[in-house]
């Protein structure tokens, strides 16, 4: 299995290692690891010979949200073509949390938008104790939608509601407290951390495994294609006020938008 934008390995254990491979793009989703990591989910996710998946980002931060170039591509695009763009991200969010095996995340450097949003339909993540995390969809007038229904199930609605809103960066205990995250360690301790959620699914049943996450799943909060077009077609509603227009031009412009004191 070979990708572009990810890198895979297994260990003879049957535990895969998928990491987001680019670095100098700070591991931003794009069309292509969207693509690949809904691909990965469906196939190697489906495997009862995977044992669990270490979901990790190669380089200084885990994953800072939407690719620079995918944004200039929004801004360009009609209606219809922005609602195609979030549906493949939804889509790949789906497809990660409804995989039967256990996704372990392995969160360090920074996780911001849709970095949060993979980090929340892991199974359980760990984060280094200097990684930063951020919601910051409204500094550019648009909505942590596509990403939402994920989010709100892991933290709760009260939660949400203080992050969703304020755009504030928070740090790795406060993701704790939030439910992003199951523990905090060290960075030089976060492999062992991570071996250590790892290792329990050695001793259990695949197909139980799976069963019981859609049993989870199924007890939790409402996600299906219902509440997943509705997030669609508010993340097209913000994309075209002008709060988006000026934000985000001020984004690629490097100025401060008119609500920035």
């Amino acid at each position: 299995m070979i990708y572009e934008t990810l890198d895979i390995h297994f260990d003879a254990r049957g535990v895969a290692y998928v990491t987001l491979d680019l670095p100098d793009r700070r591991n931003a989703l794009a069309a292509a690891m969207i693509a690949e990591l809904t691909d990965m989910a469906r196939t190697l996710g489906a495997e009862e010979s995977t044992r669990a998946i270490v979901l990790s980002g190669r380089g200084s931060v885990f994953c800072a949200g939407g690719d620079l170039e995918w944004m200039k591509a929004q801004i360009a695009a009609d209606r219809p073509e922005r609602m195609r763009e979030a549906r493949k991200l939804a889509e790949m969010l789906g497809a990660l949390n409804e995989m039967p095996t256990p996704l372990i995340g392995r969160i360090h450097g920074g996780a911001f938008g849709g970095g949060v949003g993979l980090a929340c339909v892991c199974d359980t993540a760990i984060a280094a104790d200097t990684t930063r995390f951020g919601l910051t969809e409204t500094r550019l007038g648009l909505i942590p939608a596509t990403i939402g229904p994920y989010v709100v199930a892991r933290m709760g609605e009260g939660n949400a509601r203080r992050v969703f809103m304020s755009a504030r960066r928070f740090d790795a205990d406060e993701a704790v407290r939030l439910g992003i995250v199951a523990r905090v360690v060290e960075e030089a301790a976060l492999d062992d951390a991570v071996e250590d959620e790892v290792a329990p699914y050695l001793s259990t049943a695949p197909g139980a495994v799976g069963r019981a996450k859609a049993l989870a799943r199924a007890l939790g909060p409402r996600i299906d294609a219902e509440v997943i077009d509705d997030s669609i077609r508010r993340l097209a509603d913000s994309w075209e006020t002008e709060e988006a227009a000026h934000g985000i031009d001020c984004f690629l412009d490097k100025t401060a938008p008119r609500w920035t004191e």
